[in-house]
Order: C-alpha cells, then structure tokens, then sequence
C-alpha cells in the first residue's frame, strides 16, 4: 500500500514493440511528465497511468496486476492500466481532446461545432468508464489516509469516484489546461457540465495554475452547481461538503534544465544551426502543432514584419519549431498543413539564394529546441489560450539575453508579462511590430528583463509545486 500516488493519463515511460516481439521502454513525454517523474521518484510516489500504445499493452500483461516495478523495470512505483483501445479511444481523442480540450481553451467554431448527439453520448460513457478504472486501481493501491494527487481534464471525474470508495483518502485534483468560464462552460450539455464539476469538488483541494483559472471554476460552480462560494478563501461548498481551490504555477528547475543543455548533443545543434544562418538575429518559437499555439498568425506577424520592414531582410532569421501532434484528429492535420502553407509562402515571397529568412522543422527534436532556445535573440510565445506554457519561462533560463513577447492569454503571463513584450495573440499587426521591438531592443535592456524572467520562471519548480500542493492536503 502507498501513501502518496498520483494518477495522470501519460505516464513516466512509454515501450515501444519491435517485430521480433521485444519491447523498448524510453522516457514518456510532454510536460507534466517531465514536471513530475524525478520529484515521483524522490517521494517514492507509486504513479498510476493509461496504456496508450500497443507496446504500453504489451508490457502491462507481462507485469503483475500492471506494476512495471514489479515486473524488473527501472521505471518507480508505477502501475499502467490496460483500458480497452476502443474505450480508451472515445476517452481520450472524442471526449478529452476533442471536446474537453477545446471547451478550456475557447476554440470552438460554434456556428458548426460542437454537436452533442447520440454518439457523444457513447463517447461520454466511455469517458466514465475510463475515470472508473482509475479510481478503482487507486482505490486499490492506496493505504489508509493516504493522498491522491489526480492530474488534468482527462481524469475530472475520478475524485468523486474515489470519494466514493475510499472517504479515508485525502484527494486533491489539478487542471493544467485553463478554465473555461460559465458562458463558455455551459456549451457542454447542462448534465455533463454538471458531473465534471461535482467529479473535481469529490476532491478536498482543486488547484489551477493562475488565479484566473481559479476564479473562472469557482464562478462555473456557483453558475451552473447553484454551489456557495467564497472568492476570498477560495472555497466551494457543495452538496454537503467543502473543497479548497488553489493556485500554484508550475516552474522550472533551472539548475537540470541548463544540465541537460550544456549537454555535447545540444553543442552541437548550436554549432550546426550558427552555420546555418550566420551572424543574422534569431526569432524563435518552439510549439507543438496544436490549435491553441497560434503558430499560423506568428508566421503571418513575420510575414507582416518582413512587409513593413525591407531593413531587416537578410539581417534575420526565423527558427519555427512545429512538432506534429494529435494528427489522429483531423482538425489538427488541416492545422499542420496550414503551418507548412504559410511557411512556404515566406520562403517563397522573401527567400533569397543566400538568405532564407524562415527555417521550419517539423520533427521532435529536444536537444535541438534547447540550442535554439540558447541563440535566441527574441522569443515568440503567442497562444491564444493556455494553461501556463512553459517555453515562455524555459527559454528565459536558457537565454537570459532574449527578448520574450508574450500572449496575454497564456496563464504565464501573469507571472512574467510585466516583463516581456505582451501581446493580444489575435493581433496580427500588433504582434509584428512587437517583432520588431524585440530586435531593436538594446543587450542591456534584455539582460536585465531577462535576469527578471528567469528568476520569476524558476520561483516554483516542480518539487515545490508539488510538494505545495501535498501540504495542502494535510
């Protein structure tokens, strides 16, 4: 039995199947894996998470009850759940991703979207069956007033599932996406709004990573729950019980991040990209390919900035990272080819035969994104809504002499936008000329920004957020 466990969709690890059946296991990805595997490991956390690939399956049913650990893997206290593929499919990309997701992040085009038939309905259930398996595995592993930290939109429900097994646990629940308020909440069916918010006040403590995340829940709960909130104490009551809401904004741990950049293989990639473009100054983004980044009106900022500014031409150099992500849903394939088309109508409109002035890569690559990260003279953040983002506080770190524009929209913002070169990311014009004002800006004022941004990025680093957040169940 464990004391502490934390439940999240992706876990630690991820396996890979070969064709002669063997199985590879590599470190699994995204942000809140990488936020929580060393402090899991440290606490001696038993983590348990979903199968999401056939490898994942293939290793589950040769592990004992599915504890990796106990099946001579070096992976921590982990237990994976072997969710049928077709359940965990309508979970994860129909309810998830496709509905859940783009509710928190405002981006629906609700003339023709969303549409809440018979067949959400399916996907809804399997939504619940797949919150249940979780709750069961950690009703299961769990000891005797143990606390439960539940990651993310993918598992609202599995507070009060668990509740409802165990009332001796101590359950906090934590949303890394941003909240959607009341009237933009209330798009989802009145009784599916209704059991997300009751699923997450099942726990004691609810955090967000803003205030504004925080206060957008509470008035949700009190719109569409009817539940008595006190904005002040951040507290809701409902149906007979009280959950705390806390803010606690993930950071950055400095010191591994420059570790892991300093590395030979990311020297290299500095190297190489030097080369590439010379002594020209360096625009950077770094995103994966989904809706919320905005990365087609970054693009059409520099497009715009190239048209208003022939003075820079062959003087700067655009590096767009794009990783492909989520392209079993459509939407976000169209979103893919629409980053390569704008990217192509730069290089075409602009390109010279000694000077590209955008270089777009569309393959993962990490050591790659930190030596940019490193030679960058301005970094572009500009989503349209997000949870935190933490390119905005890593590339701070990395390059302390970088310019930061900045959404407004990002939960980051409210840390770093004092600042960084802040932007309403529907502003096309406005995000151009904020181009152009971070290249102008002067090394001094940079470096001192910069000090400023980096020291704010690092102010909670995963240890702490996570250590915050277990005090708050005490």
């Amino acid at each position: 039995m464990n004391a502490i466990l934390v439940a999240s969709n992706r876990g630690p690890v991820s396996f890979t199947l070969a064709e002669d059946g063997s199985l590879s296991m590599r470190r699994g990805g995204g942000g809140l894996v990488s936020g929580l595997s060393e402090v899991a490991k440290d606490l001696n956390v038993l983590w348990v998470c979903a199968a999401l690939s056939d490898g994942d399956r293939g290793a589950v049913r040769l592990a004992p009850g599915g504890r990796l650990d106990q099946a001579g893997y070096d992976t921590g206290a982990l237990r994976m759940l072997d969710i049928p593929p077709a359940t965990f499919h309508r979970a994860y990309n129909a309810v998830a991703n496709s509905t859940l997701w783009f509710v928190h992040h405002l981006l629906y085009d609700t003339p023709n979207m969303p549409h809440f038939d018979a067949r959400f309905r399916r996907e809804w259930e399997s939504y619940r069956t797949y919150n249940e398996a979780f709750a069961m595995a950690l009703a299961e592993e769990a000891a005797h007033g143990a606390r439960v930290m539940v990651q993310d939109y993918h598992l609202s429900l599995v507070p009060a599932m668990l509740r409802g097994e165990r009332p001796d646990l101590r359950v906090a629940h934590f949303s890394h996406t941003p909240w959607a308020p009341p009237e933009y909440f209330t798009l989802l069916p009145d009784d599916v709004g209704t059991e997300l918010l009751e699923g997450i006040l099942g726990a004691d403590h609810a955090g967000f990573l803003t205030a504004r995340w925080a206060g957008a829940f509470i008035d949700c709960c009190e719109t569409v729950l009817g539940a008595q909130v006190d904005r002040r104490s951040r507290t809701v009551t409902h149906a007979g019980r009280t959950t705390r809401i806390g803010v606690h904004s993930l950071g950055v741990d400095g010191e591994a991040l420059w570790t892991r950049a300093s590395e030979p293989d990311v020297e290299s990639h500095m190297a190489a990209l030097r080369d590439q473009v010379g002594d020209r100054m360096l625009i950077v983004r770094i995103d994966r390919t989904e809706l919320s980044k905005n990365i087609v009106r970054g693009l059409a900022a520099y497009r715009e900035f190239l048209a208003t500014h022939p003075e820079w031409h062959g003087r700067v150099v655009h590096l767009a990272f794009a990783y492909p992500s989520r392209h079993d849903l459509p939407e976000y394939r169209e979103y893919t080819a629409a980053v390569q088309r704008s990217a192509k109508e730069i290089e075409d409109e602009y390109g010279t035969e000694d000077w590209d002035p955008l270089i777009l890569n569309v393959n993962d690559d990490y050591p790659r994104s930190l030596a940019a990260y490193r030679l960058a003279d301005v970094l572009l953040v500009n989503p349209i809504r997000d949870g935190m983002n933490l390119v905005a506080k890593e590339g701070p770190i990395l390059s302390p002499r970088s310019a930061l524009i900045l959404s407004r929209e990002a939960g980051a913002a409210a840390e770093l936008g004092e600042h960084a070169l802040t932007v309403n990311p529907y502003d096309v014009s406005a995000t151009a000329s904020a181009l152009f004002e971070g290249l102008l800006m002067s090394e001094g004022e940079r470096v001192r920004r910069g000090t400023l941004l980096a020291a704010a990025a690092t102010a909670l680093p995963p240890h702490l957020w996570f250590a915050d957040q277990l005090a708050a169940l005490k």
